[in-house]
């Protein structure tokens, strides 16, 4: 039986998440042979500065390339060049790269390989908007389908068909090249055409399936990007496309990788893991109501599991922003947690991004015990109140709960583990 608090135990597993995901882990064993001709490295995402400088310390011959990342998280490399641009909204640091990367594989021959690094936030790092459209309707649609509660999948269809980099295109413009996508993947169900938007896989959606999520949640698209959908001359590259031939993707990193070492951290402590799922999804709120129900459960008749026992899981959920607060998909689910569980004695609970960002907050979540609504009402934080504005954040850190890590320099998605005594 551990000696640990709950509140330890919690922080020692989304260590141990976060560590199993780490670039310089699951790099190097994913590396393919060098080429007869150049190796260069491309990519883009939170964890892509960390994965150039993994590489780049195993490879045994020559190479160059360009790859972005999130401001703040830059680690220096010698070879390849590291260009950080803005995360979660683009911005003209992040065009400028996606354009230097597409000129970075023209012209290449059968003889090079393009290694290609990517991991979440990759969307936004290269934002290359389709014929018509500019940054600013890149930008602003963003923010919107951010806001509108859609999920990722549903956000990157539009962000596909909306580019001219994305859904296979950047893949494309390396052909003849050889490309080994090494993925580390922060979307429920790791597929590829989700993370960071594909650039480089196959895209079997199409731009009337990005029209529908526009329809869904009523985003207001300006002329030029409506106009590149409706047209048609918004689609993207789909698999079996001659310049897809010689790609081959890997995830290197995953949810379910991350849960697993979380997991082995429990069993040493004599706790008894249940993994849920790694790829949960739907509003942070309604995720909330589940998992108090099965930690209710679990306390009061010993099921699925019997105490003590660790509900872990991971997924993106999404959050329809109705207020104005400072909040995060994590905190929010942190907080609806806490007002379901009302103060249930023996439970603690953690969520918190494994890139250490919720939401736009240089917070990666936060710890909810059972006295978290008493003191939150103690402080004069009404927790629904918090909840309804979407504030969660500011109830946490009135708390001192906030779990924070600064830059993790990777990005496996969300983690959950709810602690029952």
């Amino acid at each position: 039986m551990t000696t640990m608090t709950p509140r330890e135990l919690l922080a020692s597993m989304f260590t141990a998440a976060v560590d199993a995901a780490q670039p310089a882990l699951c790099i190097p064993r994913n590396l393919p042979a060098p080429p007869k001709g150049r190796t260069v490295v491309i990519g883009a995402g939170k964890a892509s500065a960390a994965m150039a400088q993994a590489l780049e310390r195993s490879w045994p011959g020559p190479l160059s390339g360009l790859v972005v990342t999130r401001y703040g998280y830059a680690v220096p490399c010698e070879r390849i060049e590291i260009v950080e641009a803005a995360h979660p909204v683009p911005d003209t640091a992040g065009r400028e790269a996606a354009q230097r990367m597409l000129r970075t594989v023209r012209g290449l021959s059968a003889d090079d390989l393009v290694i290609c690094l990517i991991s979440g936030g990759g969307s936004a790092l290269l934002p290359l908007p389709g014929e018509g459209v500019t940054l600013e309707d890149k930008q602003a649609i963003n923010r919107a389908l951010l806001a509108s509660g859609a999920s990722i999948t549903e956000m990157n269809c539009v962000r596909r068909h909306l580019s001219a980099i994305k859904g296979g295109r950047l893949a494309a413009a390396c052909h003849p090249a050889r490309v080994v996508n090494l993925l580390i993947s922060d979307v429920p169900g790791d597929n590829p055409m989700d993370i960071a938007s594909g650039p480089t896989v196959g895209d079997p959606t199409t731009c009337a399936d990005a029209l529908e999520v526009v329809r869904r949640y009523g985003i207001d698209l300006p002329a030029g990007a409506r106009r590149l959908l409706e047209s048609g001359m918004g689609e993207t590259v789909k698999p079996g496309n001659r310049r897809l031939d010689h790609v081959d993707t890997h995830i290197v990193a995953s949810p379910q990788m991350a849960l697993e070492a979380a997991a082995d951290v429990a069993r040493k402590a004599g706790v008894t893991p249940l993994i849920l799922g790694d790829s949960i999804e739907g509003e942070a709120r309604d995720v909330a109501k589940v998992m108090a129900g099965i930690a209710l459960q679990v306390r009061r008749h010993g099921q699925p599991v019997a105490g003590p026992c660790v509900l872990l899981s991971g997924g993106e959920t999404t959050v329809t922003i109705r207020g104005n607060g400072r909040g995060g998909r994590n905190v929010e689910f942190l907080l609806a947690l806490a007002v379901a569980l009302d103060g249930a004695p023996g439970i603690h609970a953690l969520a918190g991004d494994t890139d250490g960002v919720d939401g736009a907050e240089e917070i990666a979540g936060a710890f909810v015990t059972p006295d978290t609504l008493a003191r939150g009402w103690e402080r004069g934080l009404p927790p629904r109140a918090s909840l309804e504005s979407n504030d969660a954040h500011t109830f946490f850190r009135a708390l001192g709960d906030s779990l924070i890590t600064g830059p993790t320099l990777t990005n496996v998605n969300d983690f959950r583990a709810i602690y029952v005594a």
